[in-house]
Parts: C-alpha cells; sequence; structure tokens
C-alpha cells in the first residue's frame, strides 16, 4: 500500500502514515487525498490505530492552490465535498488517529488534523487559517470541526486576520491535546497509539461514533444514546474480559 506520496509503515496493531510531499510542505493534491482515502476506506487487517504525520519539518500546509484555481465553481465544490467525505473517513471510520504535528498545520492541514482524535504539537507547530488572505474560503470541513473547536468567533477573527496560534496557543484553545519538545511528537504518539491499541476494540469504536455525535443532539437524545452505547459495550465479551481481568488483578486481554 506505501507510495511515494504517502509513506505506510505497519508495526503490530499501529499503522504510521507519512504524508510525503518535499519541497510543499507536504500541501494536499488530489493524489495525496486519493491514498488517504485509499487507507481508510479499506484498512488493513490487524490494524487497531493509526498515526498521521508528515515529513521534512512540516505536518501538512494545506491544499496546493496550483490546484485549485485549476477548477471551476462546478469542480471547487466536488472537490471540497471530496474533502468532507475523506475527512468523514479519517473521523468516523473507526479507527482512533493521531496526529503527529510539527511545522504548518495550515488550512486544510488544520482542518485533517481537527479530523484525528489525538493531536500532538511539538514547538515549531503553526497553526493557520489563511484562506482569506487568499481570497478563498475553507472547504475541508473547519466550519465544522475547527470552528467547534475554537468556537465560531474565534475562528471568524482566526480568518479574517490570518492569525497564527503556536503549539502552546493551540494547546490552550484545544487545537492540539499535547505540547512536546522539539523531535518528541513521534515517541508520545507511538507511546499513546500503544495505550489505545489495548483497548478493547468496541469501547474505541463507540468512543469515536458517539461522542461528537453526541454534541450535536439535544440533551435528552445524547443521554438515551449514551444508554445504547453503555448496553452495548457492557454486554459484550470484551466487558466480560475487562471485569474479570480486574478482580484478577492482571492486564485484559481483549479481542
Amino acid at each position: 500500500m506505501t507510495s511515494e506520496i504517502l509513506k505506510i509503515e505497519i508495526e503490530g496493531p499501529i499503522a504510521t502514515l507519512t504524508m510525503n510531499r518535499p519541497g510543499k510542505r507536504n500541501a494536499m493534491c488530489d493524489e495525496l487525498l486519493d491514498a488517504i482515502d485509499g487507507f481508510f476506506s479499506a484498512p488493513p487487517e490487524g490494524v487497531r490505530v493509526v498515526i498521521l504525520t508528515g515529513t521534512e519539518g512540516h505536518y501538512c500546509s494545506g491544499l496546493d492552490l496550483s490546484e485549485h484555481v485549476a477548477r471551476n465553481a462546478e469542480g471547487t465544490m466536488r472537490h471540497s465535498r471530496n474533502w468532507h467525505s475523506v475527512m468523514e473517513k479519517i473521523q468516523f471510520g473507526g479507527l482512533p488517529v493521531i496526529s503527529a504535528m510539527f511545522g504548518a498545520v495550515i488550512g486544510g492541514g488544520l482542518e485533517m488534523a481537527s479530523a484525528t482524535h489525538v493531536r500532538i504539537a511539538e514547538p515549531s507547530t503553526i497553526f493557520q487559517l489563511p484562506e482569506g488572505m487568499r481570497g478563498i474560503f475553507v472547504g475541508g470541513g473547519a466550519t465544522v470541526r475547527v470552528g467547534r473547536i475554537l468556537g465560531a468567533d474565534r475562528m471568524c477573527e482566526m480568518m479574517l486576520t490570518g492569525r497564527k496560534y503556536n503549539a502552546d496557543e493551540g494547546l490552550a484553545l484545544g487545537l492540539t491535546h499535547y505540547a512536546v519538545g522539539e523531535g518528541e511528537a513521534m515517541a508520545l504518539a507511538r507511546d499513546l497509539a500503544a495505550k489505545i491499541a489495548r483497548n478493547a476494540t468496541l469501547s474505541n469504536y463507540m468512543m469515536i461514533q458517539a461522542i461528537s455525535r453526541i454534541e450535536d443532539m439535544a440533551k435528552a437524545d445524547g443521554l438515551f444514546m449514551e444508554s445504547m452505547c453503555a448496553a452495548v459495550s457492557q454486554t459484550s465479551a470484551d466487558a466480560e474480559e475487562g471485569l474479570k481481568a480486574f478482580l484478577e488483578k492482571r492486564t485484559p486481554v481483549f479481542r
């Protein structure tokens, strides 16, 4: 499955996807987006957690603008909807995804990072939505995902002014969950991936599928959905194993 533009390494239950467009700060082109889509559409058997990162000091600098100017209005709309489809597969495909970030996390790169479930930022990380300075608008899901993290008011200011946030500011705002030292993002990503991979797959799946959707529901509907998730997970074979392991003071072995 490895290509030059998306390097895929699998070690046990952990897959590491490295965006690889040297000299382009890993800007997103159709080929790279298709490669990411291909992986999340049919993940290799046995993979339980994914780490998504970049190369040459950058995570992803967003949409390759040389492609953007080549599309008419309909083509741009369809391209945006394709981005939405791929981001949905990252967020709701069922696999926990960790972003190990450094350098540019800009535009579509931030949209993609916000679709992942755990985000780690090194000191070089820059978060930005510069579309307003380019005379364009976000199209990869930022108004939903980044807007949910920052709030509409702060996201609007970020886009109007082209404001940049660093790793520490991103941590305070929720754009990242961890701010680490230089060169430490991948090590922490692997440690967290190993921890997540030891969880029951059903529990991980429930967390990925339910929590963000419950946030969109009315309170009563969300509470009902929570009860449904609890009923399914707590009557599973993994729940039985988890309780037994706790009582026996040992590490559970989930399916």
